[in-house]
């Protein structure tokens, strides 16, 4: 019990600092991913499978943060979004 102690925090910090330099659409398929494995978790241990309820709702929750990510406008990195640039005269 007192390793768990000292690995639990480990995994965790190594867990988070994968993430530090993904690009926008792998940050939305993680979120889905992570948000869809947690509910399925729960509701699969209704039923007495919490491990396949992760597991699909994991699948279903990746799929839908990229189908998200894919419906948003897209702006070139190195331009501003666009914006009006009409010049008032006074």
């Amino acid at each position: 019990m007192r390793a768990l102690r000292l690995v639990l925090p480990l995994v965790a910090a190594l867990g988070l600092s994968a993430c530090a330099d993904m690009n926008p659409t792998q940050q939305r398929v993680a979120t889905g991913a992570l948000g869809g494995g947690a509910v399925g978790g729960v509701l699969g241990s209704f039923s007495g499978n919490a491990g396949l309820g992760a597991l699909l709702g994991a699948g279903v929750g990746g799929a839908g943060g990229f189908l998200y990510d894919q419906s948003q406008p897209r702006y070139d990195d190195r331009r501003a979004p666009p914006r009006d640039n009409r010049r008032y005269r006074r």
